[in-house]
């Protein structure tokens, strides 16, 4: 096993350099090599994580807030490693699917000393805790053979059966412990492998966004909610917005519209991917410092140093590329027809299949893919050319699409793409293709951002007007 002495930031800055005349020359020369001071910077901050601690290895998982027994850590294979070193900083060597989970975690979460539940009264006032429940879960899946991030979403609201009995699965982590949670989401999932875990809360998540100078994200339409006895207070307009942790937080937390649930985990997904591509701004370096100190106080992973530096080299590559980063959610639909006590996500077995298949590399794909006629198609005029839109319905009629509607939500945000997206929503990218070609513009990508009840969602581009309109000529 390779030992790596701690190094401190300041050592970093005591490093001999050339003269200043020297410096100018070699500036001009070459472009920074960001993934070598990474890894530089990476080793160094050894001796951070952990409170200041030495880490006398890379092997080290100085996160973990408990040690895993033998067979807790035989569901996650902890004793295989995904990760190698190499000269310049560790990287992933096979890929790797890391259970993401989100905890809220309430005051009448934490058993009082007796070992019984405490009784809401009042306020239910959130606490800095991992005790609680998942209220977000995410399979995330690092890809050097695809050069690609999965971010699969799974509602909290999924049904599984525990011992006979019909559970919720965001429940499972809080009542059997983090190994039982990831046994039965692979179990829900096809039997898919997941090597490791990481669970922050609430918290640190805000404490990490403001860390990260806050995110850039896109609200889709205005949202306005108050709940007094709660002490929460959402009101954002659509649009692009810079949001600090508390807001986005706030937003993340928001649930109260026609989606629900599979609305807010939309924006959990949005948010994600946000933090995975912050890693493209060399600026986010300078502040891993104080990343790792955030991450240390409010996040259990068994990940281990090498491999927490392998993952985020392997982000920063990927988060350059949009398409890179693919989002999906769990095929299924709820059972609210008001008819059951207990709103549950039933998922569709056919449907998962299909996607740990075609982008967890599980199981054979079955031949499920809808028919041209059947398939559901929503069009976002998001750049509000009425006109150009309707043509638009029309050329994918004639082209045998009949299942296309206008997405007629009076607040659908005007974005003014320069290029037309034809969005994957169910992870079938090679149909939003065929739906590109039909069309003869836009782009295919695979992503939850679109309407939640379509197969393929089209927001019009700037470049379908100037195409269709140089069609009529």
């Amino acid at each position: 096993m390779v030992k790596y002495k701690s190094m401190r930031m300041k050592d970093l800055k005591s490093i001999s350099s050339p003269p200043k005349a020297t410096q100018h020359k070699l500036l001009k020369r070459r472009k920074p090599n960001w993934k070598i001071c990474l890894g530089l910077i990476g080793v160094g901050l050894i001796s951070l994580v952990g409170g200041g601690l030495i880490a006398s290895s890379l092997s080290n998982t100085p996160l973990l807030k408990r040690e895993l027994s033998s067979t807790e850590a035989a569901a996650f294979r902890q004793n295989e490693s995904f990760s190698r070193s190499t000269l310049q900083m560790p990287v992933i060597s096979k890929p790797v699917n890391i259970l993401l989970l989100g905890i809220k975690t309430n005051l009448s979460d934490i058993k009082n000393s007796d070992g019984k539940e405490r009784k809401k009264t009042g306020y239910d006032a959130e606490i800095n805790s991992l005790d609680g429940l998942s209220d977000t879960m995410m399979l995330l899946r690092f890809d050097p053979v695809t050069n690609k991030v999965v971010i699969f979403g799974i509602p909290r609201d999924t049904k599984v059966a525990v011992n006979g009995k019909s559970e919720k699965i965001n429940a499972i982590d809080h009542e059997s412990g983090v190994a039982e949670a990831a046994k039965v989401v692979s179990s829900t999932l096809q039997g898919v492998q997941i090597d490791r875990y990481i669970r922050l809360n609430n918290f640190g998540l805000e404490k990490l966004i403001d860390a990260l100078n806050g995110l850039t994200v896109t609200i889709s339409k205005d949202i306005k909610y108050q709940d007094d006895s709660q002490h929460f207070y959402v009101n954002f307009k659509a649009g692009k917005q810079h949001l600090d942790g508390h807001k986005l937080l706030n937003f993340l937390r928001f649930r109260h519209d026609a989606n629900g649930d599979v609305g807010r985990m939309q924006r959990q997904q949005m948010v994600v991917r946000a933090m995975l591509e912050q890693w493209a701004d060399p600026a986010t370096v300078t502040r891993i410092p104080q990343l790792m100190s955030i991450v240390n106080d409010s996040v259990d992973t068994n990940l281990s140093v090498e491999e927490m530096m392998a993952i985020g080299g392997f982000t920063f590559d990927q988060s350059k590329g949009k398409d890179r980063i693919q989002t999906l959610i769990m095929p299924g639909d709820y059972n609210g027809d008001g008819k059951h006590s207990v709103s549950y996500w039933l998922p569709d077995a056919v449907g998962i299949q299909n996607m740990m298949a075609k982008y967890f590399d599980l199981g054979q794909v079955k031949d499920t893919a809808k028919s041209a006629k059947s398939l559901r198609i929503k069009v976002q005029d998001t750049g509000y050319y009425p006109d150009a839109t309707k043509r638009l319905i029309s050329k994918l009629k004639k082209a045998g699409y009949q299942n296309v509607q206008l997405d007629k939500d009076p607040k659908v945000l005007k974005e003014n793409l320069e290029t037309t997206q034809i969005i994957a929503q169910q992870g079938e990218l090679v149909t939003s293709q065929d739906v590109a070609n039909s069309l003869g513009v836009g782009k295919a990508e695979i992503s939850t951002t679109g309407n939640l009840y379509s197969d393929i969602t089209i927001k019009v581009g700037k470049d379908w007007q100037g195409f269709e309109q140089h069609s009529h000529k």
